[in-house]
C-alpha cells in the first residue's frame, strides 16, 4: 500500500491549506484514515481521523473547530482542510491507514508533507 500526501506549503497565520492523501496498491474492503503531525523537536501527534463510512470523525483538541477531515472513497483520497492556521500548526503532516471498519492500528504511513505557518 502506498500513501501519497500533498498540499503542504507556506501560509501566513490565519490562512488555510488543504492536504490530500491518496492511497494506491493493495486494496482493502474498508479502512480508516488518520492524519498525524510532527513539529521540529517534538514527537509525532494525532491530528484527526475518519472511519470508512465517514460517519465518525475524531480530532485533537488543538485543532477542533479549525480542521476538518473528509474522504472520497471513489478517489481513494482523504483530505484535511485546515483553517485559521497558527504558527504552532507548523509541522510535517503524515497520513496513515488503518485496515478494517474499526480504527485499531495504523499499519501504513505516507511520506509526509510540510506545513509552515508564518506569524
Amino acid at each position: 500500500v502506498q500513501l501519497q500526501a500533498c498540499g503542504g506549503g507556506l501560509v501566513q497565520a490565519g490562512g488555510s491549506l488543504r492536504l490530500s492523501c491518496t492511497t494506491s496498491g493493495r486494496t482493502f474492503s474498508s479502512y480508516g484514515m488518520g492524519w498525524f503531525r510532527q513539529a521540529p523537536g517534538k514527537e509525532r501527534e494525532f491530528v484527526a481521523a475518519i472511519n470508512w463510512s465517514s460517519t465518525s470523525t475524531w480530532y485533537a483538541d488543538s485543532v477542533k473547530g479549525r480542521f476538518t477531515i473528509s474522504r472520497d472513497n471513489a478517489k481513494n483520497t482523504v483530505y484535511l482542510q485546515m483553517n485559521s492556521l497558527k504558527p504552532e500548526d507548523t509541522a510535517v503532516y503524515y497520513c496513515a491507514l488503518a485496515p478494517g471498519t474499526t480504527i485499531l492500528t495504523y499499519d501504513y504511513w505516507g511520506q509526509g508533507t510540510l506545513v509552515t505557518v508564518s506569524s
